[in-house]
């Protein structure tokens, strides 16, 4: 039997996780492979975090290290102190991390330099802006990395193109966690949806009109006074109403440089996954810095305007899914209010089973 140590740390990662750690438990896998979840406590805040483990039902983690709320090189320093002595202590056949995150660096660092075998799941993704700490952080993992696990065919060739020609295609975990989740939101009777909408305090006259659903938290749009002023502003032209899962580091830039939120959007606190699959399917558009919520958003079908000058995912851009607003008020105005949607929706992600793949795979080794 094959000891994995996964390793989380961030929202995406968490839901990524839970459809990884329910297929390891079942009966075709749970006899090839044990798993031991480290959280590393990247996002400590209780609703970013435990919400997640408690509504997708991933385990209790084995070992949580509260290392979040700091500067990213102290964070990935404390990571790397206490993650080396939890591999040292499991001595795990493979670590496998998720992503893009300070977690996902730290945990394939620290199994390299005890040369423990490092599964990177979204391998190859390329914004080509490099002083993204995302894009270091993907870039440095893959190069120790013994399988990269691409989502697309785009990922295997930016992998090609640095040299890196073990890139695996095996589909995106994104897309078998919307699949098995968005089946179950499919189900939801009209009284389990006017709980979720209870829950997260939308009331009724709200959600039966029009809306788009907003989420932004990068550290470039939030930490620089201006860009998020401008941003505000630019969500403040749209015409319709919209709602704004809140998340703790946008509240506080927004508070500590003294700025407002628009009329126009109803503020709510963060959600879980499936309040955010619901209010997505519902939505009209989306409007995010969010990786995870482009994607969600083209699984969908739903058009979607990003807070970014770049995306890793290039394919929702091809057909006018997705649309680059960057931080400037009149083009998020203009890109919102006379958004499209596209009539071809290509099936670039894979087909739901890249779980499946990846432990075949492992399997393997």
């Amino acid at each position: 039997m094959k000891k994995i140590l996964t390793i989380v740390g961030a929202r995406p990662q968490f839901i990524k996780a839970s459809v990884f750690s329910k297929l390891i438990r079942t009966e075709l896998w749970k006899e090839k492979f044990t798993e031991v979840i480290v959280h590393t406590g990247q996002h400590y805040d209780e609703v970013m975090s435990n919400i997640f483990f408690n509504e997708m039902g991933i385990p209790t983690p084995h070992y949580s290290l509260s290392v979040g709320g700091t500067s990213n090189g102290k964070m990935i320093g404390r990571m790397l102190i206490e993650l080396e002595e939890i591999m040292q202590n499991e001595s795990p056949d493979i670590v496998l991390v998720y992503g893009d995150t300070n977690s996902t660096l730290a945990g394939a660092l620290a199994a390299a330099k005890l040369n423990i075998k490092v599964a990177h799941i979204e391998a190859g993704l390329r914004s080509f802006w490099k002083v993204m700490p995302e894009e270091q952080n993907r870039i440095l993992t893959d190069h120790l990395s013994e399988w990269l696990f691409c989502p697309t065919q785009n990922a295997v060739d930016n992998l090609k193109n640095e040299g890196l020609t073990s890139g695996l295609l095996v589909g995106d975990i994104m897309y078998d966690v919307c699949l098995e989740y968005g089946r179950l939101v499919d189900r939801f009777s009209e009284n389990e949806i006017n709980g979720l909408l209870d829950n997260v305090k939308i009331g009724d006259q709200f959600y039966s009109e029009p809306f788009f659903l907003v989420t932004f938290h990068r550290a470039e749009n939030t930490d620089d006074k201006n860009v998020l002023s401008s941003i505000l502003r630019g969500l403040s032209l749209i015409k319709s109403k919209g709602i704004l899962p809140l998340h703790p580091r946008t509240e506080k830039r927004i508070r500590e440089f003294g700025l407002t939120i628009p009329d126009n959007l109803k503020v709510i606190s963060p959600i879980g996954y499936l309040e955010m699959l619901l209010l997505i399917k519902k939505s009209s558009f989306i409007v995010t810095d969010s990786g995870g919520l482009q994607k969600e958003a083209y699984f969908l079908s739903k058009p979607c305007v990003t807070l970014r000058n770049q995306t890793e995912w290039v394919e929702t851009l091809e057909l006018g899914w997705n649309r680059l607003a960057g931080s400037n008020e009149f083009i998020i105005e203009e890109m919102c209010n006379t958004i499209t949607t596209p009539m071809s929706h290509p099936d670039y992600y894979g087909d739901g089973s890249s779980v499946v793949r990846i432990l075949s795979i492992l399997n393997l080794f």
